[in-house]
């Protein structure tokens, strides 16, 4: 494609060097550079990307998008912000592709990944195949792939929607993280639906405070424009929401809204509610139990009427929707207490997934978690009020410290913890250990945090293997399931 293409679709200030040129690759990383590739000068946090510009040249750019002139001697686009001109520009270069493909974006601090399981499940269920963008994996053309992080950069996601409409995906769910807002890695996707779920204290070490947070998430709605939109109006900022743009609402909790749920039961298997709609009421099961799933299938029942999915269809795809990993999942090695896994790093998924398995439990809550390092650490302190609160016994450890002293995080999060049950292992799979040496028949042992992690992340960007749910199943078979 020429390169006075692209840089129409950016809306450069200029172009400098021959505009003929053909692109016929796009990349951020100099490494990934190739003969024909426009590379993007993007000045980030730790690297500025006009510093390894001539990296590029060596290997064979064709072009640069710059925020300012250098004299390298081949033709450059200038702009304002070189990381917000990736996202029209690779839309022009893949050929715009969610101008076809259904693109149902899902934001908040918590339920994302779930609700964009939940949704793609339903839409599959009423033979709309559908892609998933998110934080556990992505599935493109029906094939499963892993990911770097829960919403990719501009020229990675429009290749991505590309691909996804080649492989036979007419509609996509994707989580769309604050920072993706923030960053405009999805400025240039044609939402057709935008889906809020809640807004609770997290990413404050990138967020100014809260109400910047809730900006960032605002922009799915103001700035993108989505056809249509689905709110939670059991949140706070959920309402503030539903009172500026023109939405439908749910609610799990009995506040007026579109989509109600009544009368929720639960047992292991999981949830049993009836969906009191605008026209009808609708049973719903799902495998998945705790109340904050049942505003999670909610959310996605929602959303699937808006995307013009009927209600029997949406309860039947519900029904059949498999649990999402390292969410809320349990472990059984025939052992007699009950071991569950989830992602739950927030003061606010803690406290739910501890009211969730107290609602299960004959017995104690046992918790371990931790909270992770280089990361927002004004929640630290109501981590720890929360798993006090929450268990009987809470067993605070490392998360993922990275480059931060684990006995430092542990002791902020303890600072909020009180006294009395609570102890602490730094030592993450000696943490997991001694909770099942504290477990008694009947009681569940929590393990929050890492979810569907496969990794720990330490020092110097050193990474070791480590999933929850493994370590699990290796420490119940090493005390012998069950036996005692």
């Amino acid at each position: 494609m020429r390169l006075e293409e692209l840089a129409a679709a950016a809306q450069a200030q200029r172009t400098l060097g021959d505009p003929a040129v053909d692109v016929t690759r796009l990349a951020y990383d100099s490494r990934t550079v190739e003969p024909g590739t426009l590379f993007f000068c993007v000045a980030g946090e730790r690297a500025d990307g006009h510093d390894f510009a001539a990296r590029a040249l060596e290997r064979g750019a064709a072009a640069l998008v710059v925020e300012r002139e250098l004299e390298l001697g081949l033709p450059q686009v200038v702009v304002a912000d070189a990381r917000a001109a990736m996202a029209p520009i690779a839309a022009r270069f893949h050929g715009d592709p969610t101008a076809e493909l259904r693109v149902a974006g899902i934001t908040g601090t918590n339920g994302k990944t779930t609700t964009a399981f939940l949704l793609r499940e339903v839409l599959e269920a009423a033979a709309v195949q559908s892609g998933l963008l998110g934080t556990v994996k992505q599935v493109v053309g029906a094939v499963e792939e892993e990911v770097e992080r829960t919403t990719p950069e501009a020229i990675d996601l429009q290749l991505t929607f590309r691909r996804m409409l080649e492989g036979g995906d007419r509609a996509c769910a994707m989580e769309v993280s604050s920072h993706a807002l923030a960053l405009h890695r999805v400025d240039a996707v044609r939402f057709e639906l935008a889906l809020f779920t809640n807004l609770t204290q997290d990413h404050l070490d990138f967020h100014a405070d809260m109400e910047d947070y809730f900006r960032s998430k605002r922009r799915l709605f103001a700035d993108l424009r989505p056809e249509k939109a689905v709110v939670n109006v059991d949140d706070p900022y959920g309402r503030r929401l539903a009172e500026e743009f023109e939405c439908l609402t749910y609610s799990a909790e009995g506040a007026e809204a579109d989509f109600s749920a009544r009368g929720v039961s639960f047992d292991v298997s999981g949830a049993l509610f009836t969906v009191v709609g605008r026209e009808e009421e609708t049973e719903v099961r799902t495998m998945m139990p705790g109340h904050f799933n049942v505003s999670n299938a909610l959310a996605a029942f929602a959303a699937a009427i808006a995307m013009e999915v009927g209600p029997r269809e949406a309860a039947a795809g519900l029904a059949k929707a498999r649990r999402v990993p390292g969410r809320f999942e349990p472990v059984d090695e025939g052992q007699d207490f009950a071991v569950l896994v989830d992602y739950a790093h927030t003061p606010d998924s803690l406290d739910n997934v501890l009211a969730a398995a107290r609602r299960l439990t004959e017995g104690r809550v046992i918790s371990v978690f931790g909270a992770g390092g280089d990361r927002d650490r004004g929640k630290r302190p109501r981590m720890g009020q929360a798993g006090a609160e929450g268990s009987d016994l809470a067993i605070v450890t490392s998360d993922n410290p990275r480059s931060e002293d684990p006995e430092s995080i542990i002791a902020e999060v303890l600072a909020g913890a009180g006294e009395g049950g609570i102890e602490s292992e730094p030592d993450r799979r000696a943490a997991i250990a001694l909770a099942f040496e504290r477990a008694r028949p009947g009681d569940t042992v929590v393990i929050a945090g890492k979810g569907h992690e496969q990794g720990q992340e330490f020092e110097d960007g050193r990474k070791i293997p480590f999933d929850d749910r493994e370590v699990a199943r290796e420490e119940l078979l090493r005390r012998g399931g069950g036996e005692r």
